[in-house]
């Protein structure tokens, strides 16, 4: 059957949705099905395109959850596409034998653009892979086992990146986690304080929290986080999966605290919403261990030609466009705008706080937050729960979301808004 939607009837839509839904039940997760039907979502994506996905129908979302951070540049931009389409054409797989123009042109980018003087990088294929790594070069360079991390964190679900999160409900059908990983609160300097020891490599942390519900710390938190592990010899490693590439109005979150750690890990929007892709950047000091011994840490498909491609397109992109200053000013007002609204509905929400477009929406009851998620897709808007906390809505549209489309979500959440508060006894019996 050709894959242009015109050309199919109702019927044959509706045939291959039923379909999909079979394969999912019966080849992936039935209870997945479950749960995209209770969020009334009984269709199959078929294109996108900046802010706008279209379902096999032809009805359009605008995509407000963003893939939780990867689309930055917006769905299938154009000039991402290119690139990789023109290194498909050339070599799309590297042969791991000869040099890589496209993985060294990345590296070179990424050096310039992150902060300080992080100068190399491990290209991966995903932030839980970029993870692991900054662990085993944390390890490595400082020749210690333990990690500090924190409470609600979110870091991936491969074992060692599972190991470093902060919810128990990923890790106890697991367990035994992997050894050397200290939890404390975060935005708590005293608790990173009492942590440290002679054993301790490095601290983990995420600059904000994301998964855990878009947590930002106090301004000083960061740097005095800094200043610790400068004062034990202790390796800062920050997660900016979420929130690098201009996602808070910033290129890296860091730069907010004026801070820059020894790793850096990166994801998401490094693959401009094409490709998968990951990194974790470093000090020369610190990679001088992987200098001695090049081998010690691999990948077959890391930084393969065409994810390389799509990052440094994305990369082109986000300057050339100034998506960081619009993440930052576009943001700034969709954050008021939201706020405002928080504001006239004091039983529906318990607050609203993020930076740039990452954005979380707190709910005082789950059943609020789930009747705002079904609210939203019945009036087109894709938005989703953090992971870490059902009661906090996320809002992370592509940075270039157009004034009026945020001019709808506001309108759509305060009718949502209206309806809860009305509701809220139902609701609060529902928890």
């Amino acid at each position: 059957m050709s894959l242009e939607r015109r050309e199919w009837t109702q019927e044959q839509k509706e045939a291959i949705v039923d379909d999909v839904i079979e394969k999912y039940e019966k080849y992936l997760n039935p209870a997945l099905v479950k749960v995209f039907r209770f969020m009334g979502l009984n269709t199959i994506e078929w294109e996108a395109s900046g802010s706008i996905v279209k379902d096999i129908y032809g009805e359009e979302f605008l995509d407000c959850a963003g893939g939780y951070g990867m689309f930055v540049p917006g769905h299938a931009h154009p000039k991402i596409i290119r690139a990789v389409k023109e290194q498909m054409d050339l070599m799309p797989l590297s042969s791991k034998v000869l040099l890589s123009k496209p993985l060294a042109d990345l590296a070179e980018a990424l050096a310039k653009v992150t902060p300080g003087d992080l100068q190399y990088s491990f290209v991966c294929n995903s932030g839980t892979e970029a993870i692991e790594g900054a662990i085993k070069l944390a390890r490595m360079a400082t020749k210690k086992p333990n990690i500090i991390t924190t409470k609600n964190a979110f870091h991936g679900k491969t074992l060692g990146a599972l190991s470093a999160s902060g919810r128990e409900q990923y890790k106890e059908p697991f367990k035994p986690m992997l050894p050397g990983f200290i939890q404390i609160p975060f935005n708590d300097k005293e608790a990173v304080k009492k942590a440290m020891d002679e054993d301790t490599a490095a601290v983990l942390l995420e600059p904000i929290q994301g998964e855990g519900g878009v947590i930002v710390p106090d301004d000083d938190y960061l740097k005095a986080v800094r200043d610790i592990c400068d004062q034990h010899g202790v390796l800062l490693i920050l997660d900016e999966v979420q929130t690098g590439f201009g996602r808070t109005g910033a290129m890296f979150a860091a730069e907010h605290y004026k801070v820059v750690p020894d790793i850096l890990v990166t994801a998401k929007a490094l693959g401009g919403g094409v490709m998968p892709i990951g990194a974790f950047s470093a000090r020369e000091a610190v990679w001088e261990q992987f200098i001695v011994h090049p081998l010690i840490h691999t990948s077959t498909f890391g930084g393969n030609p065409i994810a390389c491609a799509a990052g440094i397109a994305s990369i082109e992109v986000i300057q050339e466009e100034n998506l960081v200053e619009k993440a930052k000013l576009n943001g700034e007002y969709f954050l008021e705008e939201l706020k405002l609204i928080a504001d006239e509905f004091p039983q529906v929400f318990k607050e609203v706080r993020g930076k740039g477009f990452l954005i979380g929406l707190e709910m005082t009851e789950s059943g609020a937050a789930g009747l705002m998620i079904n609210e939203f897709i019945e009036n087109g808007i894709l938005a989703v729960y953090t992971l870490n906390n059902p009661k906090v809505i996320r809002m992370e549209p592509p940075l270039n979301i157009s004034q009026e489309q945020m001019r709808y979500v506001l309108k759509v959440l305060r009718q949502t808004a209206e309806k809860a508060d009305g509701m809220m006894e139902v609701l609060m019996d529902e928890e």
